[in-house]
């Protein structure tokens, strides 16, 4: 396939039109035409509707446009960074991040990172569901604990521990091991009844009962130290109540929660992404995620 025809097609469909694209490219409107009927032919497929106004792109044009666009603009980098000699990040990079990342931790890093690599423009959506990074256009996700997957790559670059909290007025259950106490608790939206939360080696068992659900984690902290109930949340987020005495821990969860920055498993890596995975990591030596604190 010929890539300068696929460049053309993209340039026309972005512009809506050969005229547009002619005047914005300097190539003219017979180039244009000719090269991506050339496109059609190669294909076997129609990809645009050509009418004597408007110009349409069929459902062949549209699914080929939205599996291309990201390749050729990692290819255009990478043929850019070839001819200057070196490898220089630039561009928009696209970053998915769950919400209590990106509120506690996102915003500082991405303006250190672009201190350091001032050509790269980044754009953040902070939401906690897993998006396809080749179908919504994102370089990389960052994600806690994610299941094995073929198409993507990345590093863990910091672990945190889940704590079972509480503020002081709650008094801690003491009973034989392995008894399940029930106690009020404050839950994310992905709590599923029945759920027990053990710590300590299942020396303290605890049967939620829901009694307020909240969508963030900072909002289950505030609930918890006003003492609305007991929740498991992470030491990284706490961990200047605890020394205040606004909650204690009623012991540690054994699983880890490890944080993992992701990205396709495309041979060519663009510049952004590499030298973002490698900042990222580097903010975290000792591999430990910590909140910093006013």
């Amino acid at each position: 396939m010929d890539l300068n025809a696929l460049e053309d097609f993209q340039l026309v469909a972005a512009h809506g039109g050969f005229g547009k694209a002619s005047r914005a490219s300097g190539r003219s409107k017979a180039t244009l035409s000719r090269r991506i009927a050339d496109l059609e032919d190669t294909l076997g497929l129609r990809l645009i509707e050509r009418g004597s106004r408007s110009l349409e792109l069929t459902e062949a044009g549209r699914l080929l446009i939205d599996r291309t666009e990201g390749p050729m603009r990692e290819v255009d980098e990478a043929m850019t960074a070839a001819r200057d000699g070196f490898a220089t990040p630039r561009g928009r990079l696209r970053i998915a991040a769950p919400l209590l990342f990106s509120q506690v931790a996102l915003g500082r890093i991405a303006a250190a990172f672009r201190t350091l690599y001032p050509d790269v423009q980044i754009e953040a959506v902070a939401e906690d569901r897993l998006v396809d990074l080749v179908d919504e256009h994102f370089d990389v996700a960052i994600r806690t604990n994610p299941r094995a997957d073929n198409t993507l790559v990345g590093r863990c670059f910091a672990r945190d521990r889940l704590v079972l909290a509480a503020a002081p007025s709650f008094e801690q259950p003491k009973g034989r091991r392995g008894h399940r106490f029930p106690l009020p608790a404050v839950v994310m939206p992905t709590f599923r009844d029945g759920e027990v939360w053990s710590v300590r080696n299942d020396q303290l068992c605890i049967e939620p009962q829901p009694v307020l659900r909240v969508s963030s984690l900072l909002t289950v902290r505030d609930a918890v130290a006003a003492g609305a109930g007991v929740a498991l949340l992470p030491r990284s987020i706490i961990g200047k109540q605890l020394e205040e005495g606004e909650l204690i821990s009623w012991g540690t969860a054994d699983d880890e929660v490890a944080l993992w920055v992701l990205h396709t498993s495309r041979r060519l890596q663009s510049p952004k992404v590499r030298a973002f995975v490698e900042f990222l990591c580097e903010q975290y030596p000792d591999g430990s995620f910590t909140v910093a604190t006013r």
